[in-house]
Order: C-alpha cells, then sequence, then structure tokens
C-alpha cells in the first residue's frame, strides 16, 4: 500500500479538529484531517445545543454544598444521571473534579477562559463568512429560565458575576420572557437573556459548512485509525485506508477519545467524560422556540432545530463506552413538556454524545511536553462548539511561533504534571 507525506496531521474531525485544520492551513501549511469514521462531525459535534456561548466564562463546576452533593449522589438532582455501575471506575476523575471545583479553582478557570470565550464569536464568524454558512449562525441569544425564588436568585447571582467580563445580559421578569417566547408554559418566572450569543440549527451542518472550506482550499479527509500514530524519524506517521501518512507535525483533537493515543505515549492526562443524550420532538400546534431556551433547575436545553426541537440532557456520570440508557431523558421530559408543548418523539432512539473534560473545565491547547511535533486540542468540556474556532486559532498561532492572542500557560499539558 502506498503511503504519502503531508506537513500536519490532525486526528479527529470534530468541530475542534476541522478548526485547527483551517487554522493550520491558513498560514501555508498542507494538512490532512484523519478521522476513524472517515466523515465530518461523527461524534460529539454532532449533538449538542447548537449555542456558541460567548457568556461561558465561568465554568459548570461540580457543586460543593453538602445538601447538593447528597441530592446529586442519590440521582434526584435532575441536572445529573449517576450509574451506579460505573461508578467504581469514574469515582477517582469526579473526586478530582470536586477539588478542582473550589471558588478559588473556579474563579482561576474563570480569569484564564475570559480570552477564550470573548473572542469565540469573532472566530466563528470569520470562518462562517468564507464558508458560506452564515445562514447556519442565528442572532437572538439565549434564554436561561427559572421556575422558583431560588431559581431566580441563581440567575440575578449569574448576570452580578459575569458584569466585570462584559457579558452582555438582560435580567427578563415574567412579562418580558413570555414576550420573547410566548409559547412557555406556566412553571416559568422569569429569566435572563444572553443577547449576544449566537447558535445554529444544526451543529453538524455548520461543522461539515467549515470543512468544506478547508477541502475547497486544498485540504483532504481520510479515514484511519488514530491508535496506530508512532513516532517516525523527524516526524510522525499513522495508518490509514489509504496507506501511511506522514507529517512533522501531528495534532490530537480527539475528545474523549485522546486518551487512546496519549497513555501509548507515556501521557497519564486527566481526562474525564460526562456524558449526554438528546432527542427531538415536534411542537404541538406547529409553533416552535425562536431561540435556546435552558430550564436551569432541572438542567435541560431545547433547541430549535432543522429537525425538531432538541432536548439536551446535562451530564451522565457513567464509562466512556458503557451501552447508552434511556433513564436521564425519560426523568427529563416530563419537565419539559411542562415548560413548552412538545408532541411526539422523532427520534428512534436517544443520540449519545461524550463530552471531555478535565477536572478544572479548562481545555489542554499546545504542545506535548516530551514529543516533538506533537500537539493537543482537546478537553473542551461543554463548549466544544463554542471554543473549537478559537482554540484552533491558539494552537495554530503556537505550532507557527506567531505570539498568540491570549496566555497559553493555563492550558498547558504540564498543569496535570
Amino acid at each position: 500500500m502506498s503511503s504519502s507525506k503531508t506537513d500536519v496531521i490532525v486526528l479527529g474531525a470534530g468541530i475542534v479538529g476541522v478548526s485547527a485544520a483551517l487554522h493550520a492551513q491558513a498560514r501555508g501549511r498542507g494538512v490532512a484531517l484523519v478521522d476513524r469514521l472517515g466523515v465530518v462531525a461523527g461524534e460529539t459535534s454532532f449533538g449538542n445545543s447548537g449555542i456558541v456561548q460567548s457568556e461561558a466564562v465561568f465554568p459548570y463546576m461540580f457543586p460543593r454544598a453538602p445538601d447538593e452533593v447528597a441530592v446529586a449522589a442519590l440521582n434526584l438532582d435532575p441536572r445529573v444521571q449517576i450509574r451506579y455501575r460505573s461508578l467504581p471506575w469514574v469515582a477517582p476523575w469526579v473526586w478530582r473534579y470536586f477539588l478542582a471545583s473550589s471558588p478559588k479553582a473556579r474563579m482561576s478557570t474563570a480569569l484564564a477562559m475570559r480570552g477564550l470565550v470573548l473572542r469565540c464569536l469573532a472566530e466563528h464568524r470569520a470562518i462562517a463568512e468564507p464558508a458560506g454558512a452564515g445562514a447556519l449562525l442565528r442572532e437572538g441569544g439565549w434564554i436561561k429560565v427559572f421556575r422558583t425564588s431560588r431559581g431566580e436568585d441563581l440567575t440575578l447571582a449569574d448576570i452580578e458575576e459575569t458584569k466585570p467580563f462584559g457579558i452582555g445580559s438582560a435580567a427578563l421578569n415574567r412579562e418580558q420572557l413570555f414576550a420573547l417566547e410566548p409559547r412557555l408554559g406556566g412553571v416559568a418566572k422569569g429569566g435572563v437573556h444572553f443577547t449576544e450569543s449566537l447558535s445554529t440549527p444544526d451543529p453538524g451542518a455548520l461543522a461539515n459548512a467549515y470543512a468544506d472550506l478547508f477541502f475547497k482550499r486544498g485540504g483532504r479527509l481520510v479515514k484511519g485509525d488514530a491508535r496506530s500514530l508512532q513516532a517516525s524519524g523527524a516526524g510522525w506517521t499513522v495508518a490509514t485506508d489509504g496507506g501511511a501518512l506522514h507529517a512533522a507535525d501531528v495534532v490530537v483533537a480527539l475528545g474523549v477519545w485522546t486518551t487512546d493515543v496519549t497513555r501509548a505515549l507515556g501521557y497519564r492526562l486527566s481526562l474525564g467524560v460526562k456524558r449526554g443524550y438528546h432527542m427531538h420532538y415536534a411542537a404541538k400546534g406547529g409553533t416552535t422556540l425562536n431561540r435556546p431556551v435552558l430550564d436551569l433547575e432541572k438542567g435541560y436545553i431545547m433547541a430549535p432545530m432543522a429537525r425538531g426541537l432538541r432536548l439536551t440532557t446535562g451530564a451522565e456520570f457513567a464509562r466512556r463506552d458503557d451501552p447508552p440508557s434511556n433513564a436521564h431523558l425519560d426523568r427529563l421530559e416530563p419537565s419539559a413538556r411542562q415548560l413548552f408543548p412538545l408532541a411526539e418523539r422523532l427520534d428512534p432512539q436517544p443520540w449519545l454524545g461524550r463530552r471531555p473534560c478535565l477536572p478544572d473545565m479548562a481545555p489542554v491547547i499546545g504542545p506535548a511536553p516530551r514529543h516533538k511535533g506533537l500537539w493537543f486540542d482537546f478537553g473542551h468540556q461543554h463548549l466544544g462548539l463554542t471554543l473549537g474556532p478559537v482554540c484552533g486559532l491558539l494552537l495554530a498561532q503556537m505550532m507557527t511561533g506567531e505570539t498568540p492572542f491570549v496566555d497559553p500557560k493555563p492550558f498547558a499539558a504540564e498543569r496535570f504534571g
């Protein structure tokens, strides 16, 4: 079988890998995407809530209050689902996540993430325009809805906490909320409107539009097994269906599958997984939402998509490759039907996605500590769609010796020892 060469191999063809490939390509590098499925956005990038979250400076952290921890541990918190049979395997990572969720650590992550998050909209637009994908990015922001006075307090605290970061938001009383989303149910008492964020009606189509721009500019996608990656001379080699592919640089952008490659190279990175599900629904009366809506106290998002209304769950703590379960979606669906007049399910079964998470909820972006030409771009937690383009920019700047637009030190792999 023949072999071929390129300048850069990017392992993983999700939104993160496609974005990294585009930015490297824009700096004159020949780039090939390698994916085990041989398609773009075949995994986690396909099924998210579709929000480019320009307000998401503060990360989703593990609860610290004892009563909240107890409720979650008993599977009584609708935002979380625990697969108890998997607990012996996932508990060590959850413990590290808990330790990294202190108020001080949370603020440290927010300060590090600020530069990435505040530039995420500009980087999406910079790709979407030449890709002809402008119609796949919607203005109008998204809304966080509360049901109770406690939820209202949390919402107002969110607004105050994000003000110093310049986040655009507006508190909504009940009347203002229903003016924006008139079909919401009576359980909604008010909310906060994050006005500047974008959303997409089809995350998979958006990633494919970005990939088409990469292909138009000379890039290629090949089917191959990232686990075959080996150091070869002054560079790297990976086995593909078209033969061995060689490059001086390789980018690992494999999401939760990153450790399949990094462990073999001697890296012990604390990468965990928060699994999540989605289901599409028809709407009674043919109506829909105008923008994504988060039910704060229940922990799910309903988003208007090309296929219907997509309900996305919170976090399921389970092993990466455990079989799917309907339990979390089934728990949430009655609450969703209170909030919006949903009709029948449109999918034969829930779709399962896997969010790659580091304990501090910040990604790893930059060079591998012990291997020349090996680069990391993974661990984007709930924000893969949000951060893909901007993290691709940061990585490409480091790869080509440019001055990074933000300090990359908080995202270094070395922070895990």
